[in-house]
């Protein structure tokens, strides 16, 4: 039967496909940590002996079965004897926090977990369940007969719950059968090239998808799957250096990374000049990935390494399109688009506009995919599986899944990723609603344009709420140690300068690195609120991180700019003092050229000549520093992020409250009470222009942006 064929009974399932390569290479090394390997006569062998032990403590056809161990090669045969016993796996890291093990144990309610002696306390604390030790039943698992159990299973049965938390709540279990990864395994193998003759290198956690989507393409294909002995995910101290040391010790030509670890490796490799080699392919996905970093790490890993972005969910089997860099072109604006690029074979995407028809071509709507990868739903939440899988008559199998991402379908027919919408504004009824729709790409085109600046590594723009029932886009940046001056009024300045007034963040708060959540993911729920508007905090420099871990109560600020408020410019007092000096003078020499007489105290009495002489000073200084205004004031304005109209009113405001009294009052001393049509002149050219610019100032000053005014 080919591969590209849809399979029946025993090889339409996960373990079926393996035992294939097992029987076609029992001698090839199947998976390999460390010093360990297993061949794949031996990881088949290991896996039937297991799958008979653990139908004996009853673990039944179609049942559930938790499996809970480290790195190394032990994990895959228990995956592999779950599946031969005729379970479905529900992958759990074993040192992942109590409250989500817990929490995991009792939403899926195993009948078995498979684990170690060293976890065997805080994984059976759940429940009246069997456990089985792999470490302390060995024995009795090795007097197993040989062969799998005589078990009934095919491409409908469930293979693997996946527990994934998306962007908010606590982690729900997606449910994949056993033809949506062979559905996958499929694209993978079609696009990919995978051969028998791979390494493929794993770096994930056992908890997350793509650890089964690493073993599918490794095992599935007769590769060898080569496990990190450092979990490049959770362990966050994984020195990086050690990556391309690793990749070059085991002959790795496959690999995949979350978008933190690609990053760090970019970072790495250009301080470096380090390289990949033997590496083929590399794919990079679980976060947005812009396009200029995917072409940056292209042209660092040579014309010989496919550099993709893919994109996809755990409850469509992980992949559902990819973007391959080769031939693409960067240029100015790649610094602000993500391109998941087109479906893999086998896989659909549409994008949805607010009726949840087809969006038009162009038009940013939800994005929901299809094809045989598509899961059944979620476990115990058929509220949620009726809300997210949903009838589709625009699709061949009129059923689709809804992201919860945002996106386009371009003029060239590439995918374009906005933004996952609740990453930015939270739960929402509807994220193909238009006012969330236009809020969502709002915050990622001024994503786009803050990270744009030289200074940025990493940067976020989200929907926080820095008091209760007001929400406001703030802006969060991560800088490099040498990117002095890149301050968080610096950057407030970048947005302004760029983006429309009504879409600019409030504030941008600098920090030594975004949160993340255990996936890597940045971790909306612990940015840090901006510090209030009366903070007396620190306004620039790297403003701290710490904060409340939500935007809806009480809680540490961090420094931040916004794009509304004033500090100095690039001037000092003594710079302004410095502009303003010349023209003070100009306005002396001058004053008596152009009002004769004006000056003169000689009939005033010496008690008065005094304070007279203090008020044309006065008039000399503030033209002066009106004057300087004008030319410098624009910098300090525009800190302020208000519309352009209003900004130029305010500047010139500011400059004639400044800068009128000295025309004015020498207007005013050399004309003659009585000449009326003359004082009619000055008072709407002066006094009434003078409060009107104070009402420009006014409304300047307490204009807020729309995002403010909810």
């Amino acid at each position: 039967m080919g591969w590209d064929a849809e399979p029946v009974g025993r090889a339409g399932t996960l373990h079926g496909r393996f035992e294939e390569q097992a029987r076609r290479a029992p001698e090839a090394v199947a998976v390999r940590c460390g010093a360990g390997e297993l061949t794949y006569g031996e990881l088949d062998a290991r896996a039937d002996r297991l799958a008979r032990h653990l139908v004996a403590v009853g673990l039944e056809p179609g049942s559930r079965a938790a499996v809970a161990l480290g790195r190394g090669t032990e994990v895959f045969v228990a995956l592999l004897a779950v599946l031969k016993a005729g379970g479905a796996y529900v992958p759990l890291e074993p040192g992942a926090p109590d409250p989500l093990l817990r929490h995991v144990l009792t939403e899926a309610d195993p009948a078995v977990v498979v684990t170690e002696e060293s976890h065997r306390v805080r994984l059976s604390d759940a429940g009246g369940r069997a456990v089985v030790c792999v470490d302390s039943a060995a024995g009795a698992v090795a007097a197993q007969p040989a062969g799998p159990p005589t078990v009934a299973t095919g491409p409908d049965d469930l293979a693997c719950v996946f527990f994934t938390s998306g962007s908010t709540g606590l982690p729900r279990g997606a449910l994949i059968e056993h033809r949506n990864l062979l559905a996958a395994h499929r694209g993978w193998r079609a696009v990919y090239g995978l051969r028998a003759d791979d390494r493929i290198l794993q770096t994930a956690s056992l908890e997350f998808d793509v650890f089964t989507a690493d073993w599918v393409r490794a095992l599935c294909t007769g590769a060898t799957l080569v496990v990190a002995p450092r979990n490049l995910t959770l362990d966050r101290s994984a020195d990086i250096a050690d990556l391309p040391a690793l990749v070059a010790a085991e002959g790795i030509t496959v690999l995949e990374l979350n978008v933190r670890t690609a990053r760090r490796l970019r970072a790495h490799l250009t301080a470096s000049g380090g390289a990949l080699p033997g590496v083929r392919l590399l794919t990079v996905g679980a976060e947005k990935w812009y396009l200029d970093e995917q072409l940056g790490l292209q042209r660092l890993l040579g014309p010989d390494v496919r550099v993709l972005n893919v994109y996809g969910l755990a409850e469509a089997s992980v992949d559902s399109t990819y973007f391959d860099a080769a031939g693409a072109t960067g240029g100015e604006g790649s610094e602000r688009v993500s391109l998941v690029g087109e479906p893999f074979p086998g896989a659909r995407v549409h994008v949805l506009g607010p009726d949840g028809g087809p969006a038009p071509g162009g038009a940013v709507g939800e994005i929901a995919v299809a094809g045989a990868g598509l899961g059944r739903g979620y476990l115990n939440r058929p509220d949620e599986t009726a809300r997210r899988f949903r009838p589709a008559a625009f699709d061949p199998d009129g059923r689709v899944l809804l992201t919860g991402d945002l996106g386009r379908v371009r003029e060239d027919g590439v995918l374009e990723f906005t933004a996952r919408a609740e990453a930015v504004v939270g739960p929402v009824d509807s994220v193909r609603a238009t006012d969330v729709v236009k809020r969502v790409t709002a915050a990622a085109a001024a994503e786009g344009v803050l990270r744009s600046h030289p200074a940025v590594r990493e940067a976020a723009v989200a929907e926080v709420e820095p008091e209760p029932g007001r929400r406001a886009l703030v802006g969060y940046a991560v800088t490099g140690p040498e990117a002095d001056g890149a301050d968080a009024w610096s950057l407030s300045a970048h947005l302004t300068k760029r983006l429309p007034a009504g879409e600019l963040p409030t504030a941008v708060v600098p920090l030594p690195a975004l949160p993340r959540t255990r996936a890597g993911k940045l971790d909306r729920g612990s940015l840090p609120l901006p510090a209030p508007r009366d903070s007396t905090g620190p306004r620039t420099g790297k403003g701290g991180s710490g904060g409340s871990r939500g935007h809806k109560g009480g809680g540490g600020k961090a420094g931040g700019g916004r794009a509304g408020e004033a500090r100095e410019t690039g001037l000092t007092g003594c710079g302004w003092a410095f502009l303003a000096l010349p023209f003070a003078l100009a306005a002396w020499l001058l004053t008596d050229s152009f009002w004769p007489g004006s000056t003169d105290l000689s009939a005033v009495p010496d008690t008065y000549s005094g304070w007279f002489r203090i008020l044309y000073l006065a008039e000399w200084v503030s033209f002066g520093l009106g004057a300087a205004f004008l030319v410098a004031g624009p910098a300090v304005i525009a800190r302020y992020g208000r519309p352009p109209g209003l900004s130029i009113a305010a500047h010139l405001s500011v400059f004639w409250l400044l800068a009128s009294w000295w025309p004015q009052d020498n207007l005013y001393r050399t004309s003659s009470p009585t000449d009326w049509p003359r004082q009619a002149v000055l008072v709407y050219v002066f006094n009434i222009a003078l409060m009107a610019a104070a009402l420009i100032v006014a409304r300047f000053l307490a204009w807020r942006p729309p995002s403010e005014r909810k």
